[in-house]
């Protein structure tokens, strides 16, 4: 009999990834989502729908049960305000983790975080992933549970990295961070091989980080050349002074504030890019996760899959 893995946050970027994941590794699959979802590049994988939201307690119990793993993947990197972030990425994770407490008696919870997580301090994004991991510790305190905090996702089905490597392809590549800067990067397969290898791992209480072979993470320069390598072009790296994104980022703020839209590039998100330190600190063991995919090489078959680079 196969074993059950619960998802949330399964018809989005790193989800799908994730589902196929969990498919290749022999595990069947639940999700939770609104509506019967179109996902046309897992059609041949057999995914069980629960009809729900993280809002409501019965269809996160109907998600739960039975499940070997649950693996809590939603939640959003922008909202309009602290409220918005606090319901989505903390009051999820609580949801999810007291209707898993309340359904199941073994098996094991894992949530996907976030390294924002380490400096609450820097933005609404990052307070939220922070109280989510507090919320999930204490709703599962005595059981089965773990959280993983990957690097900057990126690859297939992502929109937000697209537009990056998207500015890459431009006659000079922006860099928006001090020289010394880093930030650990991993592909979306390998972020999804690490959940699924987690998923199967008994632990209480750890807190993993996970990104590619570069543990230390890279600079912004190092980023443009290997960005501009991938796309068959020559990195011209031009810095963008700290002055200019925080003016930016305060526009962005403003914007939201005034439209009630949704800006990314907030006073909050450019403190996030402006941290000094975004390599990892508490990697998985080698026995459960070593990266597979350099990232010239993720990068250049995004490009591929998404156009950018003929093949």
């Amino acid at each position: 009999m196969k074993r059950l893995a619960a998802l949330t946050g399964g018809t989005g970027f790193l989800g799908r990834h994730v589902i196929r994941e969990l498919a290749d590794q022999g595990w069947a699959v639940r999700i939770l989502a609104r509506t019967q979802p179109e996902l046309p590049e897992l059609s041949d994988v057999e995914i069980e729908l629960t009809l729900g939201d993280l809002s409501d307690p019965d269809a996160l119990k109907a998600l739960a049960q039975g499940a070997d793993a649950f693996i809590h993947i939603a939640g959003v990197v922008k909202a309009k305000n602290r409220n918005d972030f606090m319901r989505a990425n903390k009051d999820g994770a609580e949801r999810a983790a007291r209707a898993w407490a309340q359904t199941t008696v073994g098996g094991r919870f894992l949530l996907i975080s976030s390294m924002a997580a380490r400096a609450p301090e820097l933005s609404h994004y990052a307070a939220s992933k922070h109280a989510g991991e507090l919320a999930v510790a204490d709703a599962l305190e005595g059981r089965d549970w773990r959280i993983l905090r990957p690097g900057a996702i990126y690859g297939r089905f992502d929109q937000e990295s697209l537009k990056v490597l998207q500015l890459s392809n431009a006659p000079v590549q922006l860099m928006l961070n001090a020289p010394a800067a880093r930030v650990a990067m991993v592909d979306a397969r390998d972020a999804a091989r690490a959940i699924v290898a987690t998923a199967q791992d008994q632990d209480i209480g750890a807190i993993h980080e996970i990104s590619d072979a570069q543990l230390a993470g890279y600079r912004w320069d190092e980023l443009a050349g290997i960005a501009a390598k991938a796309l068959g072009k020559h990195a011209r790296p031009v810095r963008l002074p700290a002055a200019v994104l925080k003016g930016i980022g305060g526009i962005g703020g403003a914007i939201t504030g005034i439209t009630g839209g949704v800006e990314m590039l907030t006073p909050g998100k450019v403190r996030e890019i402006l941290h000094q330190d975004w390599s990892v600190q508490s990697p998985l063991p080698e026995i459960l996760y070593q990266p597979l995919i350099p990232l010239e090489q993720g990068l250049r078959e995004m490009a591929e899959a998404s156009g950018l680079l003929s093949r």
